[in-house]
């Protein structure tokens, strides 16, 4: 079971999301026990590929205050390690179509490892925001209706 460390809600609400990859990050110094404290922030977060590379922007890791000397900027570049066939098809949609690379979330999984789930993503217009959350409140209504019957 993998540990979520953060969820990025806005990215959901704003983008719809087409293809999710799971990347490796590659982190210095004593980022790795500020994200398993849990204090990591993705909101305003992108990636983008520049020279073969894919590159995670604007994710804040607040520095590890035992750390002192050792800590690195908050809001660094950080490279995503993915191989180089998904960066190469991740590049073509890219381009191609438009689209947006978004982390959803940032998880440890089962070996310890520090993952992002990277997804590829369209901008959401504002009449696309309505209807997703006039059909989140439907089936919330339908929910207690049924949960009511039950009884």
């Amino acid at each position: 079971m993998d540990k979520v460390v953060i969820i990025n809600r806005k990215a959901r609400r704003d983008y719809g999301v087409i293809k999710i990859w799971e990347a490796g990050i590659e982190l210095k110094g004593s980022e790795i026990k500020s994200i398993r404290a849990g204090c990591v922030n993705l909101n305003e977060s992108f990636a983008r590929i520049v020279n073969g590379q894919v590159l995670l922007y604007n994710m804040h890791i607040s520095n590890y205050a035992q750390a002192s000397f050792f800590n690195v900027d908050e809001l660094r570049i950080r490279r995503l390690l993915l191989h180089k066939g998904q960066i190469n098809k991740i590049t073509t949609e890219l381009f191609q179509q438009g689209l947006t690379l978004v982390p959803l979330r940032v998880y440890i999984n089962q070996r310890g490892f520090v993952k992002v789930e990277l997804a590829l993503c369209r901008g959401k217009k504002m009449y696309d925001r309505r209807e997703s959350i006039k059909r989140r409140e439907v089936e919330m209504q339908l929910r207690k209706v049924l949960k009511n019957r039950r009884r």
